[in-house]
């Protein structure tokens, strides 16, 4: 019998920020918003947003004038 393990690509990316919301729709909504939106670089899974580098506090910033509380990991 032999085995077979199937090969999943990874990208590695270094020096990032990241938008996790609880909630996929969440992440819709920050998607909508032209303020945020134009940040975005990607998008990594439902809940994760993948922020340009050196924009971190820029978006810290818009979330908290949009009512939101992040939790800021560093």
């Amino acid at each position: 019998m032999t085995s077979t393990t199937a090969r999943i690509p990874v990208k590695l990316h270094k020096n990032v920020t990241l938008v996790r919301t609880t909630e996929p729709v969440l992440a819709e909504e920050l998607l909508a918003r032209k303020t945020l939106a134009r940040w975005v670089v990607g998008r990594l899974s439902d809940t994760v947003l993948l922020i340009q580098p050196d924009e971190a506090d820029a978006v810290i910033e818009e979330l908290r004038r949009l009512g939101h509380t992040p939790r800021v990991v560093r």
